[in-house]
């Protein structure tokens, strides 16, 4: 099994026991996303994983998907009541992964596919999801403990998935400059360009004295718009450092 496969299970086992316990006064409670309820966040993983595992299994065949496919899935899903959102949920999450477990080397060798501007081979689509699927388990475990974190399986593969997703949301803040950034567990160092219309994030070796440095969860947390004072562990850098960042990934 791939390490992203791998770091995607034990991160849909993980939802699903959360969804399993979920005590029924906590369904329409609120998620991390302030916009969201736990049952959306659960509905969003499982329209996604419907969607993906279309997809997915329609490429495998060498088919083209239904270009309605998504709007139908998602209407769905939105008609769903909160209980059945995280119940159907877990389900469909397990049987995506499922589906993606059972392909053999051939299969995984020759799978390609493209999302919108990526470009993914087999690994590519596991990381997705797993990306996407960390992050909105985080959303739910932190609404029922505050000290909730990613699990270190699938902060080992986001964390060197940063640089193509900075590309893509990471926003201006008005200064041009560099900043370096040393994380830990695992040990990563990074070199932050901030520019006028851009942001750029590029591996490098650990520096003596960085702007910043934290644990590697909460920096792909930092980077996903979710590590607000409340959720923030003790890091160094001064307080203008995380606060610039911060407005630089408000997250999306």
């Amino acid at each position: 099994m791939s390490q992203a496969l791998n770091a995607l299970r034990q991160s849909v086992e993980l939802l699903g026991r959360i969804g399993d316990d979920l005590p029924p006064d906590k369904v329409r409670a609120q998620a991390y996303p302030t916009e969201w309820t736990i049952a959306d966040v659960f509905s969003h993983i499982g329209s996604g994983a419907v969607i993906l595992r279309r997809h997915f299994e329609v490429t495998l065949a060498g088919a083209e998907p239904d270009p309605g496919f998504n709007q139908s899935v998602w209407d769905e899903w939105n008609a769903k009541k909160p209980e059945a959102q995280v119940s159907e949920a877990t389900a469909a999450d397990l049987a995506f992964l499922q589906s993606l477990e059972r392909t053999d080397d051939e299969q995984r060798a020759a799978f390609h596919v493209s999302f919108g501007p990526l470009d993914l081979d087999f690994d590519g689509v596991a990381g997705l999801r797993l990306g996407e699927h960390a992050l909105h388990t985080w959303d739910v475990a932190v609404a029922l403990d505050p000290s909730a974190t990613l699990l270190p399986s699938s902060t080992d593969i986001l964390i060197d998935t940063l640089g193509r997703l900075v590309g893509f949301t990471g926003k201006p803040t008005g200064t041009e400059h560099t900043l370096h950034i040393t994380t830990s567990a695992p040990e990563r160092g990074f070199t932050l360009a901030i520019g006028a219309d851009s942001l750029e994030l590029t591996d490098s070796d650990p520096v003596a004295a960085p702007d910043l440095e934290l644990p590697s969860e909460a920096f792909i947390r930092l980077i996903y718009g979710r590590l607000d004072p409340a959720h923030t562990p003790v890091i160094g850098s001064s307080p203008t450092v995380l606060e610039e960042l911060r407005r630089a990934f408000p997250g999306f």
